[in-house]
């Protein structure tokens, strides 16, 4: 038998499917349309996003031709996916990177709105959370908010579509309702934010057995799959990967090298007395929490980098910086190239971007190998913001596959860096957590038997001091960029 891990992200669909030992045996994929339909506007038809999904499990169960054990969900966070009284779309869903809702989140900061939930949720806030985007549609198509009876995220629309049932996983439950201690809605937070008439709208939350529902008949028409079979709502994919990873115990971290950069430590605490940046997140594990830093850029900086220096590929980019020493001959990179600013490790959204200490010595090789640094020594500002002690950080994500990337990060953080050896890591930890789930065991023993890695890669002390050195810079470039009002005009 199989089971089918989902993973459906911002621009793409995965289902995987899996042998009971672990064994990835197929994996089908799906492009998903993403619209704007103004500018800084996110926005996905539900129906299709569905679509893509059910076709997606249809192929894949076809091709394997083995009876299906069970499903499990996990999918891109955050958002707004409102539904109606009968599980329909009340109009498309804004996605977690729709920036509508910037004035909103901007004006909860300067408050310190933000700075105050942060004591009870251990997150801070921003424009693609639902907190900014009700809001925000309460004040420009209050309509839509009238014939909305439930909001979801993507992952909790499957569900819905797969089960009938409207529940929302604890992970994403966190980010910004739930009180991180208790692990239940707070109406102090809504009451702080003036959305106590949203709490109607709040589903289900769901852990534990609770996670599990049975395929329905229509749907396991539309999938091939039969009707009754066990649908595993799992955490949110920044959690699922960092579990598909094998980050299952206090003390690891995890790097997810993807659109955005996300630094994420597990702990035994959410750590609520830390400076107010990042999240606290649930886990599926009892009494873990995920410290998670997500940027707004990531990947999409080394893709930038390339087409500045005419290269075709970030294989290329790597290969080319190569050729440049470790610590870029002094030359720093500032790798805030969103338009929406940084959220983490410092939250600003007027941040940008910039190369420092600049000089005709320098050529495409330092630019090239600045860029991997600076997202590097961005994420060894995750971990410190984290106020944890990491012991390792494991890769994950497209970029993870790059050597260099890899010494790179290990001689910045100064930890040894463990590359999962699974490429769908996502699917894999929402598998994880099915097993866990269905069998009675802890994710942290079904992790071991069913998580591979290959051999960690060790910093290099000779390089230690160099890395330093860039970090101090680091910091104080971006201070005084910051000062600076960031180089850019005023608005």
């Amino acid at each position: 038998m199989i089971t089918i891990g989902i993973d459906a992200g911002t621009s793409v669909v995965k289902a995987v499917a899996y042998a009971d030992d672990g064994a990835e045996l197929a994996v089908v994929r799906r492009p998903t349309r993403v619209v704007h339909p103004e500018p800084g506007w996110a926005e996905q038809d539900m129906d299709e996003v569905w679509e893509a999904v059910a076709t997606t499990v249809a192929e894949l169960v076809s091709s394997v031709g083995q009876d299906v054990r069970a499903v499990a969900v996990t999918a891109q966070g955050d958002g707004c996916w409102l539904v109606d009284a009968d599980g329909r779309p009340v109009g498309p869903a804004m996605l977690w990177n729709d920036a509508r809702a910037a004035g909103t989140a901007a004006r909860w900061a300067r408050s310190g709105i933000l700075d105050e939930l942060f004591e009870i949720n251990g997150s801070v806030g921003f424009a693609g959370l639902p907190h900014a985007q009700l809001t925000w549609l309460a004040e420009h198509a209050p309509e839509r908010l009238a014939s909305a009876s439930k909001v979801l995220t993507c992952g909790g629309w499957l569900y819905r579509c797969l089960t009938d049932r409207l529940a929302q996983d604890v992970s994403e439950a966190s980010n910004p309702f739930l009180d991180a201690r208790s692990g239940e809605y707070s109406d102090a937070v809504l009451s702080k934010l003036g959305l106590d008439w949203a709490r109607e709208l709040l589903p289900e939350v769901v852990d534990g057995e609770q996670r599990v529902a049975p395929l329905t008949e229509a749907s396991g028409r539309r999938l091939g799959v039969p009707a009754g079979t066990p649908v595993v709502l799992a955490a949110y994919d920044v959690i699922s990967t960092a579990i598909g990873a094998g980050t299952t115990k206090p003390g690891q971290a995890c790097t997810i090298l993807g659109t955005t950069v996300c630094t994420e430590v597990l702990s035994d605490s959410p750590r609520l007395e830390r400076s107010p940046v990042g999240m606290s997140l649930r886990t599926p594990m009892p009494q873990r929490w995920m410290l998670a830093y997500a940027t707004l850029a990531g990947t999409e900086v080394v893709e930038w980098t390339c087409r500045m220096l005419g290269l075709p590929n970030p294989e290329n980019l790597t290969a080319l910086a190569e050729n440049a020493e470790p610590g870029s001959r002094g030359l720093l990179m500032l790798p805030y190239l969103s338009p929406g600013g940084e959220r983490a490790p410092f939250y600003d959204p007027r941040a940008r971007g910039s190369l420092h200490g600049l000089s005709l010595e320098h050529g495409p090789a330092e630019i090239a190998r600045a860029c991997l640094e600076g997202l590097a020594l961005v994420i060894r500002e995750c971990l410190e913001a984290s106020t944890a002690t990491p012991t390792e950080l494991r890769l994950t994500g497209g970029g993870s596959a790059n050597p260099l990337w890899r010494q790179v990060i290990a001689d910045a953080t100064g930890l040894p860096v463990v590359r999962t050896s699974d490429a769908q890591a996502g699917a894999r930890g929402a598998t994880v957590t099915a097993h866990a789930v269905l069998e009675g065991r802890t994710i942290p023993d079904v992790a071991a038997d069913l998580v591979g890695t290959a051999a960690p890669m060790d910093p290099l002390p000779a390089n230690r001091p160099r890395y330093d050195d860039a970090y101090a810079r680091f910091l104080a470039a971006r201070n005084a960029a910051q000062t600076a009002h960031w180089f850019r005009p005023a608005d």
